[in-house]
């Protein structure tokens, strides 16, 4: 393999740039960890009143994440992030007004690897959310098991990010003053074993879960597509029914993570790494789907607003995909 390094005088904003990019790869990849081994760690110096301090108020806080988590505006408008956005870059795009009376939940596709543009429109100020959307707030659901980590929880926190249970759903949905958005990547980290350049597999044909929970609360469905999700990284062959797949799966029911074997391009050369290409990343916004309230809704109900959101989420992609180079004979499929 014929390694290609970047060149020596690169721009002091691309270095920026590139520098955002490989800190957010590293908080999704080692952050994690690292913050629970500092505070295993400091039980053991003589800060360890300051962790029993913070384990009192880590329990008394446990229910935060499913009560609207506690975002950080400072944080949320770090320049770090704008770099972030310039680095691919990432454009988030309106197609119609939101009634900030209203609440939303918005069904974001695909995955990807790592969700880089559900993180960057959603968790932060980069493309300017509140601007286009002025009286919404975001609320980005993510697996409950991150927020038992110290001080990686309050991190997650910051951004606006919520726990996905349906608890955690119905506190931002019944909002009676409006102006909330719960945003779920409905594909999960299951889709993500589908992303790979030129792919547009999702995993929604039988996730029906969300549309229950819209017609529970009565809320309008939001179809949002990435353009560009899947272009980031390459993955390692894995078709269905090869025994990488099978290994997968497995794991990801013994951990509740997929573990997609993936890789882009390097920090000091193009050739190879876990840097993501820098490739444009579209989200673009569709129009919301009308939902009627009904506590309990049967199958059928079910199964036509699903249907419903299907042909909602197909004719957004086919209205847009010339705009951002999609090939005329690309269609979404939904296994």
């Amino acid at each position: 393999m014929k390694i290609q390094f970047a060149p020596l005088s690169v721009p002091l904003h691309r270095r920026l740039q590139t520098a955002s990019v490989v800190q957010w790869v590293f908080s999704f990849l080692a952050l994690a960890q690292c913050c629970t081994a500092a505070f295993i760690a400091l039980f053991f110096t003589r800060f360890w009143l300051l962790c029993v301090l913070y384990a009192v108020w880590w329990f008394k806080d446990r229910e935060k994440p499913s009560k609207g988590g506690r975002r950080i505006h400072a944080i949320r408008n770090n320049v770090v992030w704008r770099y972030m956005r310039d680095y691919f870059p990432i454009t988030l795009v309106k197609t119609v007004e939101l009634d900030p009376r209203q609440n939303y939940l918005m069904g974001i596709h695909p995955h990807g690897v790592l969700a880089a543009g559900a993180f960057l429109n959603f968790c932060t100020e980069a493309s300017g959310f509140s601007t286009l959307f002025p009286g919404i707030t975001p609320h980005l659901m993510m697996l409950s098991m991150w927020f038992r980590i110290p001080f990686f929880r309050d991190y997650l926190m910051s951004g606006g990010l919520v726990s996905s249970d349906k608890n955690s759903a119905s506190y931002v949905l019944k909002n009676p003053e409006g102006g909330n958005v719960l945003a779920i990547i409905i594909g999960g980290a299951q889709e993500a074993l589908d992303a790979r350049p030129g792919s547009y597999t999702l995993l929604l044909k039988n996730r029906k879960g969300f549309v229950r929970l819209a017609i529970e609360h009565g809320t309008p469905l939001v179809p949002v597509f990435s353009f560009g999700e899947n272009d980031l990284f390459e993955q390692v062959r894995n078709p269905q029914g090869s025994w990488l797949r099978r290994v997968q799966h497995r794991l990801q029911k013994i951990m509740g993570i997929s573990l997609p074997l993936f890789h882009a391009r390097g920090i000091f050369q193009y050739s190879f790494g876990l840097v993501p290409y820098r490739r444009p990343i579209y989200t673009v916004v569709g129009k919301p789907i009308p939902v009627r309230r009904n506590r309990k809704p049967s199958e059928e109900e079910v199964d036509r607003v699903h249907e419903k959101y299907l042909n909602e989420l197909s004719k957004l992609f086919e209205e847009h995909k010339a705009k951002y180079n999609i090939p005329e004979d690309r269609h979404l499929e939904f296994i």
